[in-house]
């Protein structure tokens, strides 16, 4: 069952039901409501994995076996905590663990006496669950929504929706959905990125079992899931492969039942890696991955701008100690971090810029020969400080510069109408020339909030330039050099670059016929404008910084 388009509108209304409930933080609510439906999903996903181990005839032992110790038998035997008796026995010490199945609270309690038993029972219940995984993610977790009739209602409408017999894929999207919510961007100017940009992204570098994956500002863990999702795809029978409409587009999904068993130990246990610096993502992220059956995929709450990790520790921690094979990641673009904190290894200069720090990081994090695929801001392509020359630098003389895609303005709306564009690289070795892809149109409208569909996609033909780099490179090669080029895509070679200071922004390398010389597209005109001025805003705040520094 699909995630349908009355399913999303339930959920909006969730949202708005908070909102004029008196909880207006659209990141807090998300965080509760993702609590909410992750409580609400994990019944059925117990379910499937007991109904699953009868059929293999395995041992299984439910989550909802068993007793529950009640955080405080006090406070269960006081009047005034009106725990109705069909979900709590009043001074009891204990109650049977089938007590927190959302089938049973959320059913039969309401008021005052729901808002203390989820507070102060199922929280905790569902605490120690998440303490018996790899990652405690629900380490302080709490209830935020204390007035009765609000958490009532919104326990009410959320158990409306009703996807009992949902599969693993539509749990995640409705999970997804409610992440949606959160539209305004972290103190290091981390921005929630739009889920199509991620499905492209991570087909273009088509990753495969056995590569390690890391994304070092996981977020809500998007592009490890997508990159889940991807791999399932690939090893799907075509009889078990359907579409469904996600967000207004068509996207296809997989079962993976190709896979072996011992593929499937290797994805869930030994593919997934992350890291966020904000503990509210690392708990969503975490819970993202769990409602798609990836338990053991540990999230770590770090910052890798400030903090190293010794061989030891990443051994301790289950991790790669040679590198990743495949990063993929859109690191905070306009956050600053104070310099005394900033380690030695990623060091750029005197640059304390997050979206320069994290490239560093990013090169140093891949083994020889991984790949990578990093959202950027377009200041980064053109900068001319000195860490901006110098990690350019960098990337085209020690790496190998495969692509760069050159995102339209407004792609990150509602967030923000930064320009952007993505580095596709491989670590080592030298770079000969850059494919670069132009996009004007993404397949959704450039409104406010960058989520109304329409025809016009330049994605797809981008990607299969991208994939056929080879016989791309034939056609270029080929090409009149008199004669207008009204492909969306081009190259530069190593030398261009170095005449232009490392410059890797599309537009300085598009090939122009003599119409587009005298009439330059002037949307792609103010782009360049505005990414300019926002990095001349950036070269300010810097010298304010190193004044004030100075004085004191």
């Amino acid at each position: 069952m699909p995630l349908t388009a009355e399913m999303r509108r339930s959920i909006d209304q969730i949202r708005d039901y908070l909102f004029g409930g008196g909880y207006p933080d659209p990141v807090s609510n998300a965080e509760q409501l993702s609590f909410l439906f992750f409580f609400f999903l994990l019944e059925t996903i117990d379910d499937e994995n007991r109904k699953r181990a009868e059929v293999l005839k395995e041992p299984y032992t439910s989550i909802f076996d068993g007793e529950w110790t009640l955080r405080s038998a006090e406070t269960s035997a006081r009047e005034g905590w009106r725990i109705e008796a069909t979900v709590l026995r009043t001074a009891a010490q204990a109650i049977p663990r089938s007590r927190f199945r959302w089938t049973v609270w959320a059913r039969e309690m309401g008021g005052q006496a729901l808002v203390d038993f989820v507070g102060e029972q199922v929280f905790p219940f569902f605490a120690e669950i998440g303490a018996a995984g790899v990652h405690d993610f629900m380490r302080g977790a709490r209830l935020g929504i204390h007035d009765p009739t609000v958490l009532t209602q919104v326990v009410r409408l959320v158990d409306g929706l009703g996807p009992a017999d949902a599969d693993s894929d539509t749990k995640g999207d409705l999970f997804e959905h409610v992440l949606r919510q959160i539209k305004q961007a972290g103190e290091l100017g981390q921005f929630r990125t739009p889920r199509h940009i991620i499905r492209r992204i991570v087909e273009m570098v088509d990753p495969s079992i056995g590569e390690t994956i890391y994304d070092p500002a996981a977020g809500t863990a998007g592009f490890l899931v997508a990159a889940y999702n991807h791999i399932r795809l690939k090893h799907s029978s075509p009889a078990t492969i359907v579409e469904v409409e996600v967000e207004g587009k068509t996207q296809r999904r997989g079962l993976g039942d190709l896979l072996t068993p011992e593929d499937l130990d290797v994805l869930r246990n030994r593919t997934f890696y992350g890291n966020d610096v904000d503990p509210k993502m690392v708990r969503l992220a975490t819970m993202n991955l769990r409602l798609r059956g990836l338990d053991n995929v540990r999230i770590l709450q770090r910052n890798v701008l400030t903090s190293v990790l010794d061989e030891a520790s990443k051994e301790e921690l289950g991790l790669p100690t040679g590198g990743y094979d495949l990063v993929l990641a859109n690191p905070p673009f306009s956050g600053r971090v104070d310099k005394a904190r900033i380690v030695d290894a990623v060091r750029v200069g005197s640059t304390s810029s997050t979206e320069l720090l994290f490239l560093k990081y990013l090169q140093d994090s891949l083994r020889d020969g991984g790949r990578a695929a990093v959202v950027v801001p377009e200041g980064v392509l053109f900068g001319s400080s000195a860490a901006h020359l110098e990690l350019r630098r960098q990337l085209v003389e020690n790496n190998q510069v495969d692509a760069v895609l050159s995102l339209p303005g407004g792609v990150f709306q509602p967030y923000s109408g930064v320009k952007t564009s993505v580095l596709f690289f491989r670590k080592g070795g030298t770079t000969k020339r850059v494919l670069f892809l132009h996009v004007d149109e993404d397949g959704y409208e450039f409104d406010a909030h960058h989520d109304t569909p329409h025809e016009e996609d330049d994605l797809p033909r981008l990607a299969a330039a991208y994939a056929h780099r080879e016989a791309s490179l034939s056609r270029w090669e080929a090409r009149e050099r008199d004669a207008d080029w009204n492909e969306k895509w081009w190259f530069a070679d190593a030398a261009a670059l170095r005449d232009n200071s490392y410059n890797l922004t599309a537009s300085r390398y598009r090939p122009l016929g003599r119409s587009e010389a005298e009439h330059q597209d002037f949307l792609e005109l103010l782009d360049d404008v505005i990414a300019r001025e926002l990095e001349l805003v950036k070269v300010m705040e810097t010298l304010r910084d190193m004044v004030r520094e100075y004085k004191a």
